[in-house]
């Protein structure tokens, strides 16, 4: 391994690795970022190959309990990640991470509920660490970045811990090595910061900083965590009715379709239609839900060429009545 110290470890506080500058410039626009999304990049999927020969020492607050991410680069341009892995089994005495990461995979070597030495004393004892290796396309770099950024998310979410970018305060929870060096020390390294400027410059022309990994970060760790509700079936009826808004109508929303139902429902403001309590609207159809509540699809406008329509919960209207002239149709279909 190109950084890799020599010096043996006499404790747990190994020296770290070789690394350069830091920059904290604005995420606001970053064109590794929008590449990312405007490919849609997916991170590739960890690969467990656990080496038996790493030693076991748990963090400073115990078994499974890390404080943090720190995320390396091997500052070594002719090296593979099969080549790293190698090479860190044979001197893990010196140092070793828990994973390795390059363009197109991410494979953990060490069991990330112990400790690895990889930042020194006292970093070791808090944080997951894994290095990057340095990939040589505009592709492979993007890959890469999305690989290192997700996995940095995947073990915040798996160890319950926030994202947190400790480049500011050097208390939160995803550092550069960078960031431990210059906060709580035994290291003088600063990477993976000079690879992410140059390759940032060479295949996009703006250099990429630890401020725009952040917000990719935040970005795969908020998708691992959005709540997805399980969608309810739904019989439909044609109707041809009419109800009036009731007082109780404050108490809901309109949605543009059957909430719980449909994947893409979302509320609408009642300011839409210029509600009035006793105001009548018609109503052409009757949404049955799995869960045994009533909504109506309403038409707001009284013109009848207007195709706008919105669903409402049953509480929302009183007197609900079938038109003298109905010829509705009825159906059972399941949304």
């Amino acid at each position: 391994m190109h950084k890799i110290v020599l010096t043996a470890l006499a404790t747990l506080g190994a020296a770290g690795f070789i690394g350069m500058t830091t920059t904290t410039a604005s995420a606001s626009s970053s064109k590794v970022n929008d590449y990312i999304s405007n490919k849609n990049i997916k991170p590739a999927k960890v690969t467990k190959s656990i080496w038996s020969g790493f030693p076991k020492n748990k963090y400073r607050h115990g078994k499974a309990k890390p404080e943090g991410v720190v995320v390396h680069e091997t500052a070594n341009p002719s090296s593979t990640i099969y080549n790293e892995i190698a090479y860190m089994k044979k001197n893990y005495n010196n140092a070793f991470v828990h994973s390795f990461v390059d363009g197109s995979r991410i494979i953990n070597i060490a069991n990330t509920d112990y400790l690895a030495w990889g930042v020194g004393y006292p970093g070791n004892a808090r944080f997951v660490q894994f290095e990057q290796v340095e990939v040589h396309s505009k592709s492979a770099f993007a890959h890469e970045v999305a690989n290192a950024s997700w996995y940095t998310a995947y073990l915040l979410n798996k160890y319950n811990l926030k994202p947190n970018d400790a480049a500011y305060d050097y208390k939160g929870t995803v550092w550069s090595h960078k960031a431990v060096a210059s906060k709580l020390g035994g290291s003088t390294h600063t990477d993976p910061v000079g690879y992410y400027s140059s390759a940032g410059k060479k295949y996009f022309g703006q250099s990429y900083n630890m401020a725009a990994f952040y917000q990719m970060v935040k970005k795969y760790y908020n998708e691992m965590n959005t709540k997805h509700t399980k969608l309810m079936t739904a019989t439909y009826t044609s109707v041809n009715q009419q109800g009036k808004l009731s007082s109780k109508y404050t108490k809901y929303y309109l949605y543009n379709h059957l909430k719980g139902v449909n994947k893409n429902a979302k509320r609408q403001s009642w300011s839409k239609i210029s509600p009035k309590v006793g105001k009548t609207y018609s109503i052409d159809m009757v949404g049955k839900k799995s869960n045994g509540t009533t909504w109506y699809r309403i038409k707001p406008a009284t013109d009848t060429t207007s195709k706008t329509r919105y669903w409402v919960y049953a509480d929302n209207l009183t007197d609900v009545t079938t038109n003298a002239n109905e010829a509705a149709t009825s159906s059972s279909a399941s949304n």
